[in-house]
């Protein structure tokens, strides 16, 4: 009877069960739930509620995209900004076949604001301003509830 122990193969062993002997824990929300959302997911859902928002009364924002990025490029030497002067939002003109393009700053917002309603309000002013700024009208023009939020 041989009772050597076979040679461990490299790489960690696969774990079946935790120290208690309870098994593997499951992911903490099914991917369905609104738990299992990130921080950004939820963040792009604000933007483009607001966008659809303003989609019924303005169609050409068809023509327009979204986008969502973390903290604004701040281009030339380090400077010592206050918090009033990073930017919360952004426009590109359109150019050379592209898009017309509205940039949300992620970070910025979420420093700004508490809660989700207070975060949602703050995104649509963004999203007014900004598409206000592209077709050279008034905010007021753009969504005439804005600034009663």
């Amino acid at each position: 009877m041989d009772n050597r122990v076979p040679p461990r193969t490299a790489g960690p062993r696969p774990r079946r069960r935790d120290r208690h002997g309870r098994g593997m824990r499951g992911p903490i929300a099914p991917p369905q739930v609104p738990l299992a959302a990130s921080r950004a997911e939820v963040f792009a859902d604000l933007v483009q509620d607001s966008v659809d928002r303003l989609e019924r009364r303005w169609p050409q924002l068809a023509e327009i995209d979204f986008l969502v990025l973390e903290v604004p490029r701040l281009d030339g030497p380090a400077q010592d900004l206050s918090e009033d002067a990073v930017p919360l939002g952004g426009t590109i003109p359109a150019r050379d076949g592209r898009r017309a393009r509205v940039v949300v700053y992620r970070r910025p917002v979420e420093i700004r604001t508490k809660g989700r309603d207070e975060r949602a309000a703050l995104v649509h002013e963004i999203v007014v301003e900004q598409v206000a700024d592209l077709l050279g009208l008034s905010p007021e023009n753009v969504d005439p509830r804005y600034g009663e939020d």
